[in-house]
C-alpha cells in the first residue's frame, strides 16, 4: 500500500470521532450512476450528494434502483457509468479501511458459530473496532453473545448484523432495509440507536418501505423511481409537492355530499365521511352553508405514503 492508502483507517477513525483534521463535505457523491442487470437499466444517471452526518432516507417502489445504489456505493457491482466518490475515497478504498459499515437487505451470518465468536472474528479485522462492551450495549445484543447463529430469530439475527456493521465505528452507515425481521419493540429500539449515531456525527442512509419510519427518523428523504431521483428534500418537503387535503368528519346519513367544490372522491366509512379536496376552505364552506355539522372534523395533507405513490406512479408514467 502506498503511503496515502495506510493513513486511511486513522483517516476513517478520526471522522467517526469527530477528530479528523479535514473533514469532507459530503459523505457520498455519486455522479451519472449508471447500474444495468443485463438488458435491465436498474440505475439510470442518477446524481445525489449526501452531506457528512446527515440521516438521509431512500424511498421508492420495488425496482426503483435502491438496492443497486447501495451496492455501487459499497463496490459490489461495477457501474456501467458514473462515478462514486465516498468520503472522498472509491468505494472499494473507503470499504476496505473500515469507513463503511452495511447492513443488507439479504446479508447472511456464518454457521455453526456462536455469536460472540462472530463479533470477535469481525472487531478483530478492524485496526481501531468499537470497545466491546459499548458496542453490545449499543446494539442490544449482550444477552445473545453465547447463543449459536442458527437459533436467533428474525430479529436478532437484524440486531446482530447492526453489532457487525458497527464494529469498526463507521463514519457512514448503509442500511438496505434494516427492520423488515423486526417486530414493533424491536423496530422502536433500533431507531433509538439509529438516533443516539446520528446525535455522534455518524452520516446514516437507508432504504425502507417502512414510509412512517423515514417521516420519523430521516432528516431528507430521496424518492426513487425507475432509476431517477424523482424527488428529495425534507419529509414536509415531499409532502407539500403533492398537492390536495383529506377531511374527515361524522356525519349523519341524510348529510348532503354531492357537488362539493374541490372535492375529487367521497367515501363513507361508517357515520365517517372522507373527502379528497384540492380546496379545503371551499369544501367546508358549503358544508356549514347546508347546515352539515362539523363534528369531529379533521383536515390534514397528504401523508409521506400519498405522496410517495403519487411521485412514483406519476414517473412510471
Amino acid at each position: 500500500m502506498s503511503g496515502r492508502d495506510d493513513d486511511v483507517p486513522h483517516y476513517c477513525r478520526d471522522l467517526a470521532r469527530g477528530q479528523a483534521r479535514s473533514v469532507p463535505a459530503n459523505a457520498l457523491e455519486i455522479s451519472g450512476l449508471t447500474v444495468r442487470h443485463g438488458d435491465v437499466l436498474a440505475v439510470d444517471g442518477l446524481d445525489l450528494r449526501i452531506g457528512a452526518g446527515e440521516t438521509v432516507a431512500l424511498l421508492g417502489p420495488n425496482g426503483a434502483g435502491k438496492s443497486s445504489t447501495v451496492s455501487a456505493v459499497l463496490g459490489l457491482l461495477r457501474p456501467a457509468a458514473g462515478t462514486v466518490r465516498v468520503l472522498d475515497r472509491a468505494p472499494a478504498d473507503a470499504v476496505r479501511a473500515g469507513c463503511v459499515g452495511a447492513m443488507l437487505q439479504h446479508g447472511g451470518l456464518p454457521s455453526e458459530a456462536r455469536v460472540g465468536e462472530v463479533v470477535y472474528l469481525v472487531r478483530r479485522s478492524y485496526p481501531d473496532p468499537w470497545p466491546l462492551e459499548d458496542l453490545v450495549a449499543t446494539t442490544g445484543i449482550g444477552g445473545l453473545l453465547g447463543r449459536p447463529v442458527e437459533a436467533l430469530s428474525g430479529g436478532q439475527r437484524q440486531r446482530v448484523m447492526l453489532a457487525l456493521a458497527l464494529a469498526g465505528q463507521p463514519p457512514l452507515l448503509l442500511l438496505d432495509e434494516p427492520t423488515s425481521a423486526m417486530d414493533v419493540e424491536g423496530r422502536r429500539a433500533f431507531w433509538t440507536t439509529m438516533r443516539e449515531l446520528a446525535a455522534r456525527g455518524t452520516t446514516v442512509v437507508f432504504a425502507t418501505h417502512h414510509l412512517e419510519e423515514a417521516d420519523a427518523v430521516a432528516d431528507r428523504v430521496v424518492v426513487l423511481a425507475g432509476g431517477r431521483v424523482v424527488a428529495d428534500g425534507s419529509t414536509a418537503g415531499v409532502r407539500s409537492a403533492v398537492s390536495g387535503r383529506t377531511v374527515r368528519l361524522s356525519v349523519g346519513d341524510d348529510a348532503d355530499l354531492t357537488a362539493l367544490p374541490g372535492v375529487t372522491t367521497t367515501a363513507r366509512q361508517g357515520g365517517t365521511a372522507v373527502l379528497t379536496t384540492s380546496d379545503a376552505e371551499a369544501t367546508l364552506r358549503v358544508l356549514l352553508d347546508r347546515g352539515v355539522p362539523l363534528t369531529d372534523l379533521e383536515v390534514r395533507g397528504a401523508s409521506l405514503e400519498d405522496a410517495v405513490l403519487t411521485l412514483t406512479t406519476g414517473a412510471a408514467r
